[in-house]
């Protein structure tokens, strides 16, 4: 048996209470492993540990596998009587057969030793309080990132003479455009058609960008997108539509004129600020240049960005009463957190307690580029920004050489790395303010709707960027936050994007297989490049995802009802052309 191929740990994402009652086991094996089985029972099943009792458990088959690129992952769930468990895995090749302890593997032999101590896996106790919670409601919701300065301009007749006329096409990070609170208010009616219910806004506390991560005021909303009243108004008039509000929150930064900051630069080591950053030598902090000398930490090296202390306990202080009142004042329904893997643990457990104690369902989001299982225990974020998801997809459509098993492989990865509490509210995503949008990358209006046939058919809580809904083009950051084309919303063109978009939305609303956690990759298909997944709902109700990735048309089997299609007509799907139907 290939031994260097199984893993397992009673811990993270191995070994975890999926809710009070059942807990979920996980196991990785080389492929060389057909057949696994857990013993599994009450730790004192047989009497005290350390007792003479011998200790069995009851046998059991792990039957539901993911295939990863070297490895296979096996998953069951078991419903500990007594909220503890003790258990041992036995693991089956086509010759051998291995038990699988915490201390290593036993033959048949050793398994049945008279007298051996045993080293079980032991799952001590499924303490309520421990669980893992996250939002149920972000499961049904589709978001709609806003970038406000580019979004809508909804008061032209309070234009200042920095603000430039609304257009189209190419921008950077210098133009201000106008777009504000108010024009988001306008065009609730517009995203509630669409079928959005969720906003995640990009920052709106007073800065001195466009993009507003460099805060000035967290306490002020910018008065270039309105004031407290206004926004007070949004989440209203947003809650009435049945849309929630999600913000931005640039804790790990802040900007060159946040009150504290200056304190420092005029009164160095003696400002009552001091400790609020990370500063590593006070002899020049005026000076202009990016902060590769380490002279202070910031986000990446731009010195009008200084890295905040969240170390610092007046620090988590003020940041803790600050998400309180945007609770309070505002009924926010989540909180985006921006460079979310920079911040302390420490912060972030604290600041989790205190707002989940004041709203219980709000939403926690932290922003991680890569594998954020140590801040998905339950204590931290509720999920992430998925974008090893995002990459994934990307990747396999711009590599030809990459087969439909490597996009099974990178999926079955992505949705392997945390506890199903937390894929289930994943933020996923193909695009945002960070990255080239979507339709950019391939110019490829079929390819498009591919993904987005992915993104609204995977586990989580899809999120769209504005005008993707009418596949809008943009570079990469800064020309991927355009100002949105509403004088060309009208067109024959983009009123069929924007029907194909509302088909997707109303799907993933209605069809609960859409939204499950259950799929799996059934294999019909020979040609390399068509990816063809199943999603099951919890009643065993199933969909069929089909792409064809390939450069020729392919034949399919005509069956079961069409729910969404594109270059498809009897049995019959082109190069590129995508069928989601019932089965």
């Amino acid at each position: 048996m290939e031994f260097t191929g199984v893993y397992h740990k009673t811990s993270e994402q191995m070994s975890y209470p999926y809710n009070e009652n059942q807990l979920i086991v996980n196991i990785k094996t080389g492929y060389d492993v057909k057949r696994v089985f857990i013993h599994y029972g009450d730790p004192f099943d047989a009497g005290i540990l350390g007792g003479k009792e011998k200790w069995t458990g009851k046998r059991e088959e792990i039957c539901y596998k993911k295939r990863l690129k070297h490895q296979l992952w096996w998953t069951t769930t078991l419903a500990p009587l007594y909220k503890r468990c003790k258990y041992y895995f036995e693991l089956q090749t086509d010759k051998e057969t291995w038990y699988y302890f915490e201390d290593g593997f036993l033959t048949e032999e050793q398994l049945h030793m008279d007298g051996r101590m045993l080293q079980c896996f032991i799952v001590p106790w499924m303490n309520p309080a421990d669980l893992n919670m996250t939002p149920d409601w972000v499961n049904n919701t589709i978001w709609y990132q806003i970038f406000p300065d580019r979004f809508c301009n909804g008061t032209p007749e309070k234009n200042t003479e920095d603000i430039l006329p609304w257009r189209t096409g190419p921008v950077t990070n210098r133009e201000r455009y106008g777009g504000n609170l108010s024009g988001i208010r306008q065009k609730l009616d517009y995203l509630k058609e669409l079928g959005i219910n969720g906003i995640y806004l990009n920052p709106i506390m007073e800065a001195e960008s466009n993009h507003k991560y460099d805060t000035t005021d967290y306490e002020k909303i910018d008065p270039v997108f309105g004031d407290e009243k206004e926004f007070s108004l949004l989440v209203k008039e947003a809650h009435d539509h049945g849309i929630r509000v999600m913000v931005d929150a640039v804790f790990n930064h802040c900007g060159p004129k946040f009150a504290p900051w200056m304190d420092v630069q005029e009164n160095g080591r003696a400002s009552e600020y001091a400790d609020w950053f990370m500063i590593n030598d006070w002899s020049d902090l005026k000076k202009k240049a990016d902060t590769r000398d380490g002279r202070f930490y910031s986000f990446a090296f731009a010195d009008g960005m200084p890295k905040l202390n969240t170390n610092n306990e007046k620090v988590q202080e003020y940041f803790c009463n600050l998400c309180e009142s945007w609770i309070r004042d505002y009924d926010i329904d989540g909180i985006r957190f921006d460079v979310g893997n920079e911040i302390s643990h420490s912060f972030l457990k604290k600041m989790r307690e205190r707002v989940k104690r004041l709203k219980p369902d709000i939403y926690l989001l932290g922003e991680i580029w890569h594998d954020a299982s140590q801040w998905l225990m339950g204590d931290e974020y509720d999920s992430v920004m998925n974008y090893p998801l995002m990459s994934g997809i990307h990747d396999f459509f711009i590599d030809k050489a990459m087969t439909k098993q490597d996009f099974e492989y990178m999926v079955n990865h992505c949705y392997t790395m945390y506890m199903q509490q937390c894929n289930n509210v994943l933020f996923n995503l193909l695009d945002s303010h960070d990255t080239e949008r979507l339709m950019n990358r391939f110019h490829d209006l079929d390819m498009f709707y591919q993904q987005l046939a992915v993104l609204f058919t995977m586990p989580g809580s899809p999120c769209i960027y504005y005008g993707t809904e009418i596949a809008m083009e943009g570079g990469h950051d800064p020309d991927c936050r355009r100002c949105m084309p509403w004088q060309e919303l009208d067109s024959e063109e983009n009123r069929q994007r924007i029907a194909e978009m509302k088909k997707l939305i109303s799907l993933r609303k209605q069809e609960p297989s859409f939204k499950s956690l259950y799929f799996h990759f059934p294999g019909n298909y020979q040609e390399k490049r068509c990816v063809e997944y199943i999603k099951l709902d919890e009643q065993n109700q199933k969909i069929e995802v089909l792409l064809n990735c390939s450069e020729d048309s392919i034949k399919v089997e005509e069956q079961g009802e069409i729910l969404f299609a594109r270059g498809y007509m009897n049995g019959s799907l082109a190069k590129n052309g995508t069928l989601i139907r019932r089965i």
